[in-house]
């Protein structure tokens, strides 16, 4: 088999990054260490309303919004450090849904839609990605319409942070074409979202349903196949972003435990059967880490470019089966404690096996790879 393209292995880490970086880590290190995690597992919203606050007084919300909106232009590039900074604390906010949603309206909306909505954003509103009528990541149609006459038909599974959201950004079929339509949640019944049960507990997600829903020409995003196109790449970045902060966080915890349990008068940290697969561990997540950061030096607000692509899917397969590993590890290190609700390495194998399906799994990401790649 040929190789018939080289990618762009670009990576660069800007000064911008490093003080976001710094600032992200002590944010939400202050703000979310392990037992405020497990404070909000059965809170309705599933993040702290204060922080969420807090991190939109600092900017957090705008950084991938141009400055005539309201925010500070500096890239969805820079938004990596703060993302893999809240997956490394298990901090779950609104934070990505709402990137994305709004990267979706930056990137092919109407200067009414971008005007009337990002600037809310940077002042913390919340948006969100409706995108799956079924478990699919893979799937290439959408049963979810938009009639002639602008009325939604259809339900959409597994919408992320919906239940707080204030717009949703909807993919439908209109006029044989898909396109993604601005839905403002005050146009919803109050029935519309019905809550989804997930594995990892630090996550909230609804089925919507949004029959019924009169809409009007004008909340169809004009450049609707880029920004849908883009937003999905984003999307895998942003949640291997993510995936990659929790796979060392769960190494941490492995590195822990081995180097504090004692059995049969030894530090099960000294046994060879445990130290190569901790190396190994520290290798995947340190392939994930350079993967996610080489998309962030590639990826911009123009439209996404082939290389960006591979930078994405790369980043998201690589991620997603690092935490898959250090996450099951870290149950099998422990013993049998490791399989027990108050343990807290179950977290990290929860948010693996939630994590893996959003943007596409592995194996989605290396079936398209195959194809950009490989002849």
């Amino acid at each position: 088999m040929q190789n018939t393209r080289t990618a762009n292995m670009a990576l660069t880490f800007s000064d911008e990054q490093a003080m976001i970086l710094d600032s992200a880590k002590s944010f939400c290190r202050d703000r979310s260490d392990i037992s405020a995690v497990r404070s909000l597992l059965n809170s309705k919203t599933g993040f702290s309303s204060e922080t969420w606050s807090d991190l939109v007084s600092l900017g957090w919300t705008g950084i991938a919004i141009t400055e005539q909106y309201g925010g500070s232009e500096l890239g969805i590039g820079s938004t990596v450090p703060l993302v893999e900074s809240m997956g490394r604390h298990l901090l779950s906010t609104p934070y990505i849904s709402t990137i994305i949603a709004s990267q979706a309206l930056q990137r092919g909306g109407s200067e009414a839609q971008k005007a009337n909505w990002l600037p809310r954003v940077v002042t913390g509103s919340i948006g969100t990605l409706a995108l799956l009528d079924n478990e699919d990541w893979g799937a290439t149609a959408t049963s979810c319409t938009l009639t002639a006459d602008f009325e939604l038909q259809g339900t959409k599974v597994m919408v992320n942070d919906a239940a707080v959201a204030d717009f949703f950004v909807v993919l439908a079929e209109h006029n044989g074409a898909e396109v993604l339509v601005l839905v403002e949640t005050s146009s919803l019944p109050s029935d519309s979202l019905s809550d989804k049960i997930l594995i990892d507990e630090t996550k909230r997600a609804c089925n919507v349903t949004f029959n019924g829903v009169k809409l009007s020409e004008a909340a169809i995003l004009p450049n609707s196949e880029a920004a849908l196109r883009d937003s999905r790449l984003i999307g895998a970045l942003l949640t291997a972003a993510e995936a990659t902060g929790s796979s060392a966080a769960a190494l941490d915890v492995v590195v822990s435990y081995l180097t504090s349990r004692v059995q049969f008068g030894r530090l099960i940290g000294s046994y060879q059967a445990l130290k190569h697969p901790t190396v190994e561990m520290l290798i995947a997540t340190d392939s994930a880490r350079t993967l996610i950061y080489h998309a962030a030096s590639v990826v911009d607000d123009q439209p996404l470019n082939t290389d960006a692509e591979i930078a994405c899917r790369m980043a998201k397969a690589q991620a997603t089966d690092a935490l898959l590993f250090t996450g099951d590890r870290g149950i099998q290190f422990h013993g049998g404690m490791g399989f027990t609700y108050d343990c807290d390495a179950q977290l990290y194998l929860r948010r693996a096996l939630w994590i893996q399906h959003q943007y596409g799994d592995a194996q989605h990401h290396r079936l398209h790879l195959a194809n950009l790649l490989l002849d």
